[in-house]
């Protein structure tokens, strides 16, 4: 069974404790045997350095005491993963399953690199082994915790994904390390507004996320090509928003051979991420336009909604995450369905404070909002 973390808030308890427990994972057939340690501040270290990674970290000199569940017998590591020290904190490390390729890509572990071929060796990050002996005799709360392991993760990174609870009288609290070092920056929204490209909104298994949506108009003989590993369903959307442009074409004063004459390319960068979903379709629209119009589309909104062959806008998905990641962005104006507007509704209003959501039925609706006036 995999190490598991119980986390017991005062609301949840009878009599209005705090409470953190966890099992130590164990292999079938296998037995890690523990033993109980108590640290006094002047058996702590100067320097601690990590049995697995070899990273070496200086720490401060007014240590607690506290107590460990290191392994009882010497091998790979300590693994002395919880303990409670005496201003009565008490914290534990498992590991966790929260990351995936995605961040992993875009924020590697930090792992160690033995010397070789004449090379010197390459400390790695910390881990389970290591939080307890360098956070835990340092702090004073909860809440403390996470503040000083979140500086040694910018500091060191770490070489595991890992589930890290802290707890004190009052307070529980909870910290994962997804990726090795890098806090994650938000794609913040154009500083101008420009021909043929929009800010969709998308949502990912981490959370939302803005999607940059960018279309060019060249000579051709009426081809139309999509990039940036696009799935099935987002191809599908591209061909009703080209559908709809040609079909209102008189409307916007788009000469009747331009399709025969030019071709149109839509590209998504970021293009090693497959992209899926049924929430891009009035952003490719609009970019679209944008494009064989020449009119530039405000830097400030972003959008997301899935369109049909006549222009309707339909409902989509992840409506929360999505306006968290646009407010991330800096951006002031999100075009929602309005068939969403119930979610919207419910949605907390620190969320949406700053922001402006316009309801949209029609593409018309959308274009209203994005084109930025003339």
């Amino acid at each position: 069974m995999p190490c598991t973390t119980i986390l017991v808030g005062k609301k949840a308890s009878y009599d209005g404790s705090t409470i953190i427990a966890r099992n130590d994972d164990s292999g079938s057939g296998h037995y890690t045997s523990k033993k109980f340690a108590v640290i006094h501040p002047e058996e702590q270290p100067k320097i601690y350095k990590s049995v697995i990674s070899h990273v070496e970290i200086e720490l401060p000199e007014n240590s607690m005491r506290y107590t460990a569940m290191p392994n009882a017998e010497e091998g790979e590591g300590i693994w002395a993963a919880c303990g409670v020290n005496e201003a009565h904190v008490g914290m534990t490390a498992t590991e966790t399953i929260t990351s995936n390729p995605r961040v992993l890509g875009a924020d590697p572990l930090v792992r160690y690199q033995p010397a070789k071929d004449g090379k010197e060796e390459i400390p790695g990050g910390i881990g389970e082994e290591d939080i307890v002996y360098i956070v835990l005799p340092y702090i004073h709360s909860a809440r403390e915790g996470v503040k000083r392991l979140g500086s040694l993760l910018e500091q060191y990174g770490t070489y595991e994904m890992n589930g890290i609870a802290f707890q004190d009288a009052d307070e529980i609290w909870w910290l994962e390390t997804i990726g090795g070092k890098e806090k994650y920056s938000f794609d913040k929204k154009n500083d101008t507004d420009e021909v043929g490209i929009v800010r969709g909104l998308a949502w990912t298994s981490v959370g939302g996320d803005t999607l940059e949506i960018e279309v060019n108009i060249m000579p051709g003989k009426g081809e139309f090509q999509l990039t940036g590993q696009l799935g099935d369903v987002m191809k599908e959307s591209a061909q009703a928003g080209i559908s709809y442009i040609r079909s209102v074409s008189e409307e916007y004063h788009i000469p009747k051979k331009f399709f025969q004459e030019n071709d149109i390319h839509i590209h998504i960068p970021e293009g090693a991420v497959p992209k899926d979903g049924p929430s891009a379709g009035i952003t490719m629209a609009t970019a679209m336009l944008s494009a064989i119009t020449k009119t530039p589309v405000r830097a400030d909104v972003a959008m997301t909604g899935e369109i049909t062959l006549r222009g309707r806008v339909l409902p989509i998905g992840g409506l929360k995450e999505k306006i968290l990641a646009a407010k991330n962005a800096g951006i002031k104006t999100i075009c929602v369905p309005k068939k969403n507007e119930k979610d919207i509704d419910v949605i907390s209003p620190e969320i949406k404070k700053g922001l402006k959501i316009v309801f949209v039925e029609q593409m018309k609706d959308v274009l209203d909002v994005a084109f930025a006036k003339k």
